[in-house]
């Protein structure tokens, strides 16, 4: 399974939202809706969580070279 980008993710999770703000989303799809944007709120956050663990990486990278 490919890796679904940050912006991918996003961009159907507001699509999703959209859609159950406008009453778009029957009842019967409502469940498997909500259950997608659940996943796909936690993949963001994943990724976000990733991103900010290797930017502490660089930081503190670039200041432990600083100090020396």
């Amino acid at each position: 399974m490919p890796e679904v980008k940050y912006s991918k993710a996003m961009e159907r999770l507001e699509e999703i939202i959209s859609k159950i703000e406008n009453e778009e989303v029957d009842i019967d799809e409502l469940s498997e809706k909500v259950k997608e944007a659940v996943g796909l709120i936690r993949l963001c956050k994943s990724k976000i969580e990733k991103a900010d663990l290797e930017i502490r990486d660089v930081v503190a990278d670039l200041t432990k070279e600083a100090e020396k």
